[in-house]
């Protein structure tokens, strides 16, 4: 069972994904029976997010390989999530530096990809692929990322086998 008073509960979502209509749409559905409920109901008020509200998630993004501003339970997510594809390679950093200005520059916005359980290898493939795809096509995969970016950070939150019984 989560049922966590709404200051708390509100809290933990906007670390999840800072959307303020998601927010809220999500917490009117609280309390919630288990960790698969909370993850159903998030799931459907971020399918889709508007453009609109893919900037006010990515706003709380880093850039993919820079280090998030400010502490936080948020910044703390995107540190944890990045560190997973870490590497030392300098050149592989410059190439996703690199990637993410044309990104930038192309797009309006910085590179959005769940960094967890990716490789920097993989995350700088995906980057090439999604630079040639128009700009609908990129905003609903970035919706997606971030969708599935909030379910992961929930389940870390609300881990399914301390609440579900």
């Amino acid at each position: 069972m989560i049922d966590l008073a709404e200051p708390q509960l509100r809290a933990a979502l906007s670390a999840a994904l800072s959307v303020e209509r998601w927010v809220d749409e999500v917490a009117a559905a609280a309390p919630f029976a288990s960790t698969a409920a909370l993850l159903s109901v998030a799931h459907d008020a971020a399918t889709p997010l508007s453009p609109a509200e893919i900037d006010e998630a990515i706003a709380h993004h880093p850039r993919i390989g820079e280090k998030p501003v400010g502490e936080g339970t948020a910044q703390s997510f995107s540190a944890s999530e990045q560190a997973s594809s870490a590497s030392d390679d300098t050149e592989l950093a410059l190439k996703l530096a690199e990637g993410n200005a044309v990104y930038e520059q192309r797009f309006g916005r910085v590179f959005l990809i769940r960094a967890a359980g990716r490789s920097r290898l993989e995350i700088l493939g995906e980057l090439t692929r999604r630079l040639s795809l128009d700009e609908d096509e990129e905003l609903a995969i970035v919706g997606e990322q971030l969708r599935d970016i909030a379910l992961l950070r929930l389940e870390k939150l609300f881990p399914p086998a301390a609440t579900d019984g």
